[in-house]
Parts: C-alpha cells; structure tokens; sequence
C-alpha cells in the first residue's frame, strides 16, 4: 500500500512538471486525431450521399441508436482482423516501415500548432521550419511504399504521387514565406497573435491569393479528388498502396485524412486567426454580457470551428470536381501556383516598404 501511494505522488509530480504536461496533451492530441479521423470518413460519405440526393451509411448502429454512426468503427474491426499479405519478392522491412513513415509526420506536426491561447505542446520559434520539414517527409511513405511492393503499377503510382507532392510543396512553401513576411516570426502562437482584431486584421484579406494557393497545394498534397491521380483506379489499379491490406492498408487512409485535418488546422492557424474570436476587438466586447463576449474571446472553440468548415471544402471538392489529367495537375503546380506566390511575395515588398495593411500595425515597428 506504501508502495502504492509513493507511485501516485511520483506519477502526480510527473504530470505537474512541464514534460508531463506535455506528454499528456500529446496523449489527448493524439486520442482526438484517430477519433476524429474516424468520424471524418463517416462524415465524408454523408455529405457526399447528401449532395448526390443518398443516404450514405445508415445501417451500422452503437448500442442500438444513432444509425449509421457505428459504420467507422465497423470498418476498423474489419481492416484489424484482414490478413496483412506481404508480396513474396518484395523489400519486407521497407514495406512495413513506408505506412508509419506516412503517418508519423501527421501527428507530430500538431506538437508546434496552438489549440489556444494556453495550449500547445511546443512554443518553438522554428516551428514554421519544423512544419516544412516534416510535410516534406510524407512522399518519402509513399514512394518507399511503392517501391519496396517490387510492384510496376505500385510503383508507377508513387513516381507519380512523388512528383505531384514535390511540385505542390514548392507552392505552399512561397504561400508560408508571404505569410511569414507579414507576421515576422516563424512561432505558430506568435502567428495567430499577430492576427488580432477581428475578421478584417486576419491574414485572409491581405494574402488572399496565398491563402487560395495554399490551401489548393494543400489538396493535392494530400492527393485528394481532383488531384488523386495517385489512386487513379482505372488507369493504375489503386496507386502506391495496392499491395498492401488489412491495418497495413488502414494506416495509408489515416494518414491521408489525419492530413486533412492537419492542412486545414494550418490554414486556419496562417489565414484565419487560429484560436481568434470572430469579434474579437470590436468597441464594447469588454463591457458585454457574457453571452455576447464569448463571440470575441479566444477559444479552442473558434479553432475548431474552423477546422471543420475547412474540411467541408475537401468534401465539396470531391464530390464537385472531376479529376484532374496528370498533365493537367503539373501545368497548375508549376506553371499558375508557383508564379502567382512569386508575384505575391513582390507585392508583399511593395506594402511593407509603405507600411500599408499588416506592415501598419504596432508590432511590426
């Protein structure tokens, strides 16, 4: 009993020390994401079914209620007890590590990302830096995924996926350097402060021609329709990941929406003010009743809430758009994205040599 009650003293000081509070948001952070990533694909074939005038997933219930909501977690049991069929002449360690070599940067990418003004797991100043490297990180899964399955049509896939993810990183890479010009740090939490005073002093409106190529780049990056030419299935059977099944296969699908969720936490964050009430500054907030003050304090709840009308857009794209011919995908990354940033970043220059929008701001003097 003794030795019982001097653990949990140990295990409370562990969790009071600045390591222990980061280790658990990092627990919290990553229990929400796999969560969230379940009820995004649910979510995902509802609105499709609805724009398409169907029901989608109404069958699968959890403990007799709510139908359809049961249908993700449905799907992971099925993937958790499938055969994971390794092909015989393929490089067996590369196959098994391309999948988490996928997923890892998905959700290590949240340690630098402010949930709210209190909240974040690191406050590092590098943290746009950190956030490059690891994005760039994720066409290595795939294009060891698609040659360790010692597969043409695997392979193929990747080549494909990689040249796609490399053309579009070099846009949203520009887009991140407009943003930094205009907020002057590379700290996330440091981003989201520069943005305060309501909707009009957020980065959208000054960057407005970054935010679009953003947040286009962020779509292909992800190789979501109309840039899934990776998964094109009637030209290459199913992409890089063809040969792989069971949880194998599952890991691919969480990180392609774990990157969902990451993209437009990150739009929200550069463009969109991050944890920023939407009348935030306005004359009189201070002074108001608290069920009109809540709209201008920041709040995990506005984060969110951007996040979620973000994702909508990926939902709306793939059941709007028609996919794209690669030719087609190649042209727009390097052709239209990339001189548009380029054009942008210019006149960047030109609005901080006369200090005019957020170069007229206090902080920036």
């Amino acid at each position: 009993m003794v030795n019982l009650t001097h653990l949990w003293s140990a295990l409370l000081d562990f969790a009071r020390s600045p390591i222990g509070h980061s280790t658990g948001w990092i627990i919290v952070i990553t229990v929400v994401l796999i969560i969230s990533v379940a009820l995004l694909t649910l979510w995902e074939r509802k609105v499709i079914g609805w724009m398409q005038l169907r029901r989608g997933p109404n069958r699968v219930r959890i403990f007799g209620f709510l139908p359809g909501v049961g249908q993700p977690f449905a799907d992971v049991v099925k993937l958790l007890l499938k055969e994971v069929v390794i092909p015989a002449n393929s490089n067996k360690f590369l196959f098994r590590v391309a999948p988490m070599i996928a997923l890892i940067p998905a959700f290590a990418a949240w340690a630098v990302i402010p949930l709210s003004p209190e909240v974040v797991v690191s406050k590092a100043d590098a943290g746009l830096l950190y956030l490059l490297s690891l994005t760039s990180m994720g066409v290595y899964g795939v294009i060891v995924a698609g040659w360790a399955a010692n597969s043409k049509y695997a392979f193929l896939g990747a080549m494909r996926s990689a040249a796609q993810m490399v053309a579009y990183e070099i846009a949203m890479g520009f887009a991140l350097v407009g943003v930094l010009m205009a907020t002057g740090s590379m700290n996330l939490g440091t981003i989201v402060q520069t943005q305060s005073g309501g909707p009009l002093s957020w980065n959208w409106l000054w960057l407005l021609p970054l935010l679009v190529v953003y947040f286009i780049s962020g779509v292909a990056e992800t190789n979501r329709a109309p840039f899934d030419v990776a998964e094109g299935e009637s030209e290459i059977v199913a992409g890089f990941h063809v040969e792989y099944s069971g949880i194998a296969f599952a890991l691919f699908f969480l990180a392609e929406y774990a990157n969902m969720i990451l993209i437009s936490a990150l739009t929200a964050v550069f463009f969109f003010g991050g944890w920023q009430g939407p009348l935030e500054g306005y004359p009189g907030m201070a002074s108001a009743p608290w069920w009109i003050a809540w709209l201008g304090a920041p709040s995990f709840l506005w984060f969110g809430l951007k996040i979620f009308l973000l994702l909508f857009l990926f939902l709306w794209f793939r059941a709007t758009f028609p996919r794209y011919r690669y030719d087609q995908i190649m042209r727009l990354g390097w052709k239209a994205l990339i001189p548009v940033t380029l054009v942008w970043i210019g006149v960047e220059m030109l609005l901080a040599v006369y200090r005019i929008g957020p170069w007229a701001r206090a902080w920036y003097h």
